[in-house]
């Protein structure tokens, strides 16, 4: 199974309106031009400031993931970001688990491609899947997301960055 890119101009649609709550901006970048602020580079989604720099082929799990560390992180880190998110280990849970939440958001992917693609990927869980991850042992990253006020009490988005 090949990952979920960003070829499909519905699906780039429906990102921009699920981001654009929290401040970030989408820019595009031409095919085969290197992304700017990647991480992983190739293909992979890159951030700078409150930038979010993607490509056609660019998988939607590593936008999702990019866009969820911007909202995870302080205000200050989000002020200095350019490519490496930083943050600690329970912040990288909280990003998980956030760009999974996401997936249900977005009309034609839910959770359950989110959660392959991350598996296909080569995302690493203790319990040996990110399904496995989310359904079983991620209390703690849902407990982060509503301390921050990034996940109400009833489990709904709150279309908030931490402060």
């Amino acid at each position: 199974m090949s990952v979920l890119t960003l070829v499909d101009a519905t699906l780039r649609d429906h990102l921009r309106s699920l981001l654009s709550p929290y401040g970030l901006q989408i820019e595009w970048v031409s095919a085969a031009v290197p992304i700017p602020g990647s991480y992983w580079g190739e293909s992979e989604a890159g951030l700078i400031g409150d930038r979010l720099y993607l490509r056609h082929d660019t998988p939607l799990h590593s936008a999702l993931h990019e866009a969820a560390h911007f909202v995870c992180m302080t205000a200050p880190r989000r002020a200095a970001l350019e490519r490496d998110a930083g943050g600690d280990h329970s912040e990288e849970n909280a990003v998980c688990y956030l760009q999974i939440l996401w997936g249900d958001e977005l009309p034609g992917v839910g959770r359950e491609r989110i959660l392959a693609d991350m598996d296909a990927w080569g995302y690493t869980f203790r319990l040996g899947s990110a399904a496995r991850w989310f359904e079983e042992d991620a209390s703690d990253a849902r407990q982060w997301l509503q301390s921050e006020s990034i996940l109400r009490e009833n489990g709904a988005l709150s279309g908030r960055c931490r402060s």
